[in-house]
């Protein structure tokens, strides 16, 4: 009990890197995954920008993305996260391959949350006059909001298990606490602890984004 009341530090320390770094990427994923994932949709055949050259160079770069493990990735991108931050280990190391990894997922899902938005809403509001870009904003994403949280919600979600794994680059965190101590030093007490507070934060992310998404529901 003693050593455990010695750890607690350790563990916010930890927990604290994870947030940072959940954050700092989730931040960054967002402004690049959605603007994609309204790109993947509009430049569809039978939508408000069709092009197929777009369309298809764009779903195919974000296959590839995606069919890589996420430890692979980091691996693979180590000179380009390099070039960006001048380190590929610790934090700053972490985050490149975090966003790389993140973006296309959101980009991903938000290609499904607009999708979903009904195609004779869109058709109607073409039929009064509304620009393609009032269209877009004032109408898909408006009517997506409820499932843009979602995907916001599971993206989260996804960064939180990616950076368990980015303590294998010393990137700090949770992981690399349950890499170090659990692992390493095969401590069952951390480790149990650790899973734990994982537990519980991806619990607390999941009511959250359901809370809202039913919030915005209700309000559309």
């Amino acid at each position: 009990m003693d050593r455990l009341t010695e750890m607690i530090p350790v563990f916010g320390q930890s927990l604290q890197e994870t947030v940072i770094m959940v954050g700092i990427a989730l931040f960054i994923a967002t402004l690049i995954g959605i603007p994609l994932g309204i790109l993947l949709v509009v430049t569809q055949g039978n939508h408000l920008f069709p092009n197929k050259f777009i369309y298809h160079a764009l779903n195919t770069i974000i296959n590839i993305v995606r069919s890589l493990p996420f430890i692979i990735l980091m691996v693979a991108i180590i000179p380009f996260t390099e070039l960006i931050v001048g380190t590929s280990i610790g934090i700053e190391g972490a985050i490149v391959p975090l966003i790389v990894y993140t973006a296309p997922y959101i980009s991903r899902l938000m290609e499904t949350a607009l999708h979903d938005v009904d195609r004779g809403v869109i058709e109607a509001y073409q039929a009064m006059g509304a620009s393609r870009r009032q269209i877009i904003f004032r109408i898909m994403l408006r009517e997506a909001r409820p499932g843009i949280v979602l995907c916001l919600t599971i993206a989260t979600i996804g960064l939180i298990g990616a950076t368990a794994m980015a303590g294998a680059v010393g990137a700090g965190g949770l992981g690399d606490l349950a890499l170090r101590y659990g692992y390493q030093q095969w401590d069952i007490e951390v480790m149990i602890i650790t899973v734990i507070i994982l537990v519980v934060l991806v619990q607390l992310i999941q009511s959250l984004g359901n809370w809202a998404a039913r919030k915005l529901k209700k309000s559309a």
